[in-house]
């Protein structure tokens, strides 16, 4: 794979990134309202400083939740127009897998514990150990399972139940501070391609944990 777009609009933060010539051209976004809708400028800045355009990629990595309700929907339109136009493949990645891979980079430890806040008094929560993300979930704060002090927290959920989260899974070291970023998403797919595991199929679709959103919402 020569060139390579990533893109991650599922949190409160938006970033791209594209690899081409075994080199990484990225912008991160942060503390900006709406950020998801700038997705499309941002893509359109790392395609013209490299010279590339849409048509030279060879594969679209991207986040596909859970997150906000309408950065997922965002960052799947965006994929999902650019791979049917252009007939390019793509490749999906759990936003608390890219979360976690991330952390797990940066404190060089196997133990991540993945929270990000999903409001409702709710966290998206998942266990990055081993490069393996595995408990998927949404949950009450206070129903973390037990991990202990091995693990590192990570992820917007810390700052919002720090309390509730730290007497639940027994861990007292976290980093509420900390995002998906496509960088990220950039580095695990070519983990992913060096291990010969396929491509993504079908039409990117979005991965959402709380399915009543709406229902939640009116209450």
């Amino acid at each position: 794979m020569k060139n390579i777009l990533a893109i991650d609009t599922c949190t409160e933060v938006c970033s791209v990134s594209l690899y081409t010539q075994s080199r990484k051209t990225s912008r991160f976004i942060k503390d900006v309202a709406k950020s998801s809708g700038l997705i499309l400028p941002l893509c359109d800045e790392v395609l013209d400083e490299t010279g590339l355009s849409i048509k030279d990629l060879d594969l679209i990595v991207y986040t596909k939740g859970p997150g906000a309700f309408t950065g997922v929907r965002m960052c799947i339109s965006v994929v999902q127009g650019m791979s049917l136009a252009f007939d390019i493949p793509t490749l999906g990645f759990s936003t608390l897998a890219v979360v976690g891979y991330g952390a797990s980079q940066k404190f060089n430890t196997n133990k991540i514990a993945v929270c990000l806040d999903a409001r409702m008094n709710e966290v998206y929560w998942g266990v990055y150990e081993n490069n393996n993300l595995t408990d998927e979930a949404i949950l009450k704060p206070e129903s973390a399972p037990q991990l202990g002090v091995d693990y590192i927290g990570v992820g917007t959920g810390w700052g919002a139940y720090q309390q509730a989260l730290s007497d639940s899974t027994g861990i007292s070291n976290y980093q509420s501070d900390f995002y998906p970023k496509a960088e990220n998403l950039i580095e695990m797919a070519l983990i992913h391609i060096s291990n010969k595991q396929p491509m993504d199929g079908n039409l990117p679709l979005p991965t959402y944990l709380r399915n009543n959103v709406a229902k939640k919402s009116l209450k």
